[in-house]
């Protein structure tokens, strides 16, 4: 298996909010992209890869947590296809866009130079970051284990 890979996944609260991806099992479909470069971004997934959980929307914009692939891209009809998501823990604290905009080491993240699409390419480092700007990421309470690879 070749090195896990880290992406953004934004999503409208109202639409589908941590709230739901917690209360589902913490499982989901990721579908509804249209985007034909987010898709793409989804299509290149792989099983393991992890991804940021952003809440977007006309305020309080922030990654809320980590989810991780469970299923690479498939088709569910026409055109559509999906990735299947499990929650694997709460950021320990909210980190904000204002905060990630005030980081230099973020020139150049997609979320910031493409702020309208749905599904963003982290690059390591920038990851690592965020996590740290986080706290970290947990669920119910203990401390979050982080892979080696």
């Amino acid at each position: 298996m070749g090195k896990r890979r880290y992406w953004l996944l934004k999503t409208e609260p109202k639409e589908w909010s941590w709230e739901d991806q917690r209360s589902n099992g913490g499982i989901s479909q990721w579908d509804g992209v249209k985007n034909r470069q987010a898709l793409n971004h989804m299509k290149a997934m792989r099983k393991g890869d992890r991804c940021f959980f952003y809440h977007s929307g006309p305020s309080n914009r922030r990654i809320v947590g980590v989810v991780e692939v469970t299923r690479p891209w498939y088709a569910t009809s026409g055109e559509e296809g999906a990735v299947d998501v499990r929650e694997l823990g709460e950021m320990r604290c909210p980190v904000h866009l204002k905060d990630i905009k005030a980081e230099a080491a973020m020139k150049g993240f997609a979320l910031l130079r493409q702020p309208r699409l749905s599904v963003v390419p982290v690059p390591e480092g920038i990851w690592e970051r965020l996590c740290e700007m986080g706290g970290g990421f947990a669920d119910d309470g203990e401390p979050a284990e982080e892979e080696e690879d």
